[in-house]
């Protein structure tokens, strides 16, 4: 750039080779040359510039312009005004401050102990807000309940009847053959171990013992976690999308009363109905291989059954069901009232919702088992 007349765009000042002289118009009629004049031109730095025989600027030519003389003195020229015009003023600062921005500093590499300590506790935090919001939505549910429990003119039978339906009688089909299934591998798998020592008679007491106090009401439990706490989150967050909750609070309605209670007394019905059909479903699968692999006629097998198992274990694997279904009720209902109002909330919070819901049926039926076996029951 020995002179004005080999670059029309730019040359240094005869008297300050670091002051850069800018004319013409820099816009995206004239990128391609500016480009290559740019490049031309070298990374020697400019310390001052004069911009008073500029002419049409657009935010193309702003940008190269930055790219030339460099976004702070850029930003000092754009600030000061002088030798442009207001507009031309406004657009030089905000490409100076778009250009200018602080690269954003490399996380430091923490230790892995550091790292665990920190995964803990966020995890930690996590699980103490989804108890203490399981709490405060356990309080408001038990209160709408006994608002409503000695004011028949409240119940929303047809409500309940439905979702009983919904919840329980269609899935009456999956939780009978899941259970059969189950029972019946439980069976092979009790007689290959018992054969070993001549006692495949005890494979009766293996099915019976393991169905009626845990698998029973554990398969059907998860089986509706998935199935039934999924289709609550999905309704109910639906809804709070749409803002239909909003509009049933304006309207002066309870959504406790209209849209939780009705699930959570159709699920308190309908587990414990499943759980004794899971229960049977299972020993008839057991049964069924005792019968036609182990050479235990169904006499025998319901003799050994009647003269082994107490009553008592049916009653423990029954007690479970209520607290299991008021659970996966609460966890599927208030998953769907944490939606925020998108598609994508809704999907979240619905397999929140089920994680959620085999996580604590699991644990309860633990903490449960270990509880009873204290206990000697």
């Amino acid at each position: 750039m020995s002179g004005a007349n080999a670059n029309p765009f730019f040359h240094r000042a005869e008297q300050d080779s670091a002051r850069l002289v800018i004319r013409g118009d820099w816009t995206l009629a004239h990128y391609p040359e500016l480009r290559e004049r740019i490049g031309q031109a070298g990374t020697a730095e400019a310390r001052s510039a004069d911009l008073s025989e500029l002419g049409k600027l657009d935010t193309a030519g702003a940008q190269l312009l930055a790219e030339l003389l460099g976004p702070d003195l850029l930003a000092r020229l754009a600030d000061s005004g002088e030798g442009i015009g207001r507009t031309q003023s406004i657009l030089l600062q905000r490409v100076a401050r778009t250009i200018d921005q602080s690269p954003a500093q490399p996380q430091s590499q923490g230790s892995l102990a550091g790292d665990l300590l920190a995964r803990i506790g966020d995890a930690t935090l996590t699980f103490w807000r989804h108890l203490t919001d399981l709490l405060g939505f356990t309080g408001l549910v038990l209160a709408g309940l006994a608002r409503n429990l000695f004011r028949p003119g409240r119940w929303r039978v047809t409500s309940l009847v439905a979702q009983v339906e919904v919840t329980g009688l269609n899935a009456l089909p999956i939780v009978a053959l899941l259970t059969f299934m189950v029972g019946a591998v439980v069976a092979f798998l009790g007689a290959t171990i018992l054969e070993t020592f001549g006692a495949t008679i005890y494979t009766v007491d293996l099915v019976a013992f393991s169905f009626l106090r845990e698998f029973g009401v554990l398969l059907t439990a998860i089986l509706l976690a998935g199935r039934t706490a999924s289709a609550y989150t999905a309704q109910i967050g639906s809804m709070k999308a749409n803002e239909e909750v909003d509009a049933i609070r304006a309207l002066g309605l309870d959504p406790i009363e209209l849209l939780v209670l009705p699930r959570v007394l159709a699920m308190l019905i309908a587990l414990p109905i499943l759980t004794i059909v899971a229960m049977f479903s299972g020993l008839l699968g057991g049964a069924l291989v005792c019968i036609l692999s182990l050479d235990i006629s169904a006499s025998m097998f319901l003799g050994t059954l009647q003269q082994n198992m107490d009553v008592q274990h049916f009653y423990i694997g029954m007690a479970k069901a209520p607290v299991f279904a008021f659970l996966i009720a609460l966890i599927g209902c208030l998953e769907g009232f944490k939606v925020s109002g998108s598609a994508q909330s809704v999907g979240e919070h619905t397999t929140s919702s089920v994680v959620q819901s085999i996580f604590v049926v699991i644990l309860v039926d633990a903490l449960a088992a270990l509880f009873f076996m204290e206990m000697g029951w």
